[in-house]
């Protein structure tokens, strides 16, 4: 039987303290189960704005989506980890991924490595942040019990793997990084290409206890009856796609209410994402979908 829906928002822009609570109410009335932030150079930090948000709402979960492993020592994480769970009263779920912005990472003075050391790194991450914060000696400790939900965003077949392995949210990006691309630009991954994806991963989590959530990051929303002029900057980006092909891309929710609602619940069934997360600017465009699809 699926899960029920939920719904995050990623929030990409910092305000002053009113504006950013205000924002972070409104996400709240709209309906949204989570309030995510990233992890990139020039975007808010995540933890303190997770707080500050955490202060602002009652109900919403408060995610990373997602870290840049590359970004934290497991130690250091661990901590900042376990104050924000505290201080959020128990409401943080903790993504990571590998990061795929080249150029930050040599802004930051961070090394890059090879896709291989990447994930490497991820996986010391993941074990050693288990290991910590599962002890009883470590300090601070996090309010949740048994833990914190993990989320990894993933796509590779070696990051399917430790998904599998290890997180009780997998995330897909419904994405590739641009070979050769410093500043992390992505295309996106056909419907039957995000097919051999998830199929990929329930082989390699067939062994799990239990089912793991499956999350989609939607990259483009809007409610209308005329696609066309909505899909033009991408058109553009990627020349080689028709109107009906940018459609059907798994991370486009594109047309009437009826026909997005109709499409949320066929990817539901064709994939099993029952988690949708959407970006800062398309928060209120996505509310009546998530209000025709509460309960369903």
């Amino acid at each position: 039987m699926s899960r029920p829906f939920r719904f995050g928002v990623n929030l990409l822009s910092l305000a002053p303290a009113a504006e950013w609570r205000a924002k972070c109410r409104r996400a709240e009335q709209l309906g949204y189960d989570v309030l995510l932030v990233p992890d990139h150079l020039g975007w808010p930090a995540p933890f303190p704005a997770l707080v500050a948000a955490a202060e602002a709402t009652e109900r919403p979960r408060l995610g990373t989506f997602v870290l840049n492993a590359g970004f934290w020592n497991p130690a250091l994480l661990a901590r900042e980890v376990a104050t924000t769970d505290s201080l959020t009263n128990g409401r943080l779920e903790l993504g990571l991924g590998t990061g795929y912005v080249r150029a930050e990472h040599e802004t930051a003075g961070l090394p890059w490595g090879s896709p291989g050391e990447r994930v490497d790194h991820l996986r010391r991450t993941v074990e050693e942040l288990k290991r910590l914060l599962g002890s009883a000696e470590h300090q601070p400790r996090p309010v949740q019990e048994p833990g914190i939900p993990l989320l990894v965003g993933a796509n590779g077949d070696r990051m399917l793997r430790l998904t599998a392995e290890h997180a009780d949210i997998a995330a897909f990006t419904g994405a590739r990084s641009v070979p050769g691309s410093a500043s992390g630009q992505l295309e996106p991954l056909t419907a039957e290409e995000l097919d051999e994806r998830v199929a990929l991963y329930r082989k390699l989590a067939a062994a799990r206890p239990e089912p793991a959530e499956l999350n989609l990051l939607i990259q483009l929303v809007a409610v209308t009856e005329d696609p066309e002029p909505v899909l033009r900057p991408l058109l553009e980006r990627l020349p080689r796609l028709t109107v009906e092909q940018a459609l059907a891309l798994p991370i486009v929710l594109v047309g009437t209410l009826e026909q997005i609602v109709e499409r949320v619940r066929a990817q539901r069934e064709r994939y099993g994402f029952t988690y949708l997360t959407v970006l800062e600017p398309y928060m209120e465009a996505f509310a009546p979908v998530m209000e025709a699809l509460r309960g369903a």
